[in-house]
């Protein structure tokens, strides 16, 4: 069966996802205050704080923020491909999993159903493939086990389907490479292999974990449009980590930006470029350099300071050490940790900034954290743009899934 049939027979038996009533169907995955933490010194640090956000069937999503920020660690929690003794905490929802086609929480799956969930339903390209790739295999044996994991098919006919698998990512004769192994390949063609072996067994769902990475900006081009067509072709959603906001800018529909294991703003990407509201996004915006602008003496732009370690983060806002719009008037950024919501209805991106304003939000009584913003919203984590004071995380659930990644449930 071919690849364009196989990922429509998946959507087809993962139904419609329609709510009774005829209302708009589930997102095709919710993360709902997902936590990854690891011990350290004799406690559990947090890596990943209560992350949300949604991702529609056939959109892109893209990812960003600097290197560990949590955008790798939260791609393998979807999966669970985080080894003890890491541990993954709240609601990880595919829609149309269980046998009533409602969302299925992964964190409360069997390891035997999980191993139904990656490759068929959510696929994986990882950032590295010359350590992904196994160097002793040739890349037809590898493309066909990924291929067998799921389908009942002879050896011959995976070795078919997977010669269609590298044709179809545009791997140049594609019969012949079946036989060659990692090591004879370009990196940009390890790049694709990697890519087609996530969509040997026709997922709805590809992470692409920093697909450009070390590729040159040609090669770079060609992959883009390569995800492009991958996913007009095939209905494909993606989940795009990267650090290089112009990709982001090129492909995706909507961004969700990441700062020490947390969200720090979601918005679609026109209103992200074109008005960023958190200091961190227009840190990362003002650091890209800009055809046709003329460049100041000097120095590149950078964005001063380091990230902040997981085990020691500051207190309040996670960015005021390194925030050069933090409230000077009030301790409101350094002792009280922002809420991720809407932004205030007058609170124009890098234009609120009243002292008075921030007393009286210090004073106010606080409110519940909003989850994922729906689609074509804007949330920020800051407060520059909060309508009011709210704590930072929402209370404890007793239903929240808690417990070591890997571990089955009981």
């Amino acid at each position: 069966m071919a690849l364009a049939e196989t990922m429509a027979v998946t959507a087809a038996a993962a139904g419609p996802g329609a709510k009774a009533g005829g209302g708009a169907p589930p997102p095709l995955l919710e993360l709902d205050r997902l936590e990854v933490a690891f011990p350290a010194e004799g406690r559990w640090v947090a890596a990943v704080r209560s992350v949300s956000f949604t991702v529609e069937r056939g959109e892109m999503l893209g990812l960003v923020g600097e290197s560990g920020s949590g955008k790798t660690l939260t791609a393998l929690a979807i999966l669970r491909l985080l080894p003890p003794p890491a541990r993954v905490g709240g609601r990880i929802l595919l829609a149309g999993h269980d046998l009533q086609g409602e969302p299925a929480n992964l964190l409360a799956l069997s390891e035997d159903e999980m191993r139904r969930v990656r490759g068929a339903r959510i696929g994986i390209a990882f950032q590295e493939p010359a350590t992904a790739l196994d160097p002793v295999y040739s890349i037809g044996f590898q493309l066909a086990e990924a291929i067998r994991a799921h389908r009942q098919l002879s050896r011959r006919a995976a070795l078919d389907e997977a010669a269609g698998l590298l044709d179809r990512v545009a791997i140049p004769d594609a019969r012949q490479r079946l036989g060659e192994y990692p090591h004879q390949l370009s990196g940009g063609q390890r790049q694709r292999v990697m890519l087609a072996m996530a969509l040997a067994s026709g997922p709805e769902l590809l992470l692409a974990d920093e697909p450009t990475t070390a590729l040159d900006v040609t090669l770079q081009a060609q992959m883009l449009r390569l995800l492009e067509r991958l996913r007009a072709e095939l209905g494909l959603a993606v989940v795009l980590i990267t650090h290089d906001l112009a990709v982001v800018a090129e492909t995706c529909d909507r961004v969700v930006v990441f700062y020490a294991g947390q969200v720090v703003e979601e918005a679609p990407v026109a209103a992200l470029f074109g008005s960023p509201a958190h200091p961190y996004s227009r840190g990362l915006l003002a650091t890209l350099p800009r055809l046709g602008r003329p460049a100041a003496p000097g120095r590149l732009p950078v964005l001063s300071g380091q990230p902040p370690d997981p085990a020691s983060l500051p207190t309040g806002c996670a960015f005021h050490p390194r925030c050069p719009e933090r409230l000077a008037s009030t301790p409101l950024c350094i002792d009280r940790a922002p809420p991720l919501g809407p932004p205030a209805a007058d609170s124009a991106p890098g234009a609120w900034s009243a002292p008075t304003r921030a007393e009286a939000l210090a004073a106010q009584e606080p409110s519940a954290e909003v989850g994922a913003a729906p689609v074509g919203e804007r949330l920020v984590r800051c407060w520059l743009h909060a309508p009011e004071p709210e704590r930072c995380e929402r209370p404890e659930r007793s239903d929240r899934a808690t417990r070591p990644a890997g571990e089955s449930a009981g």
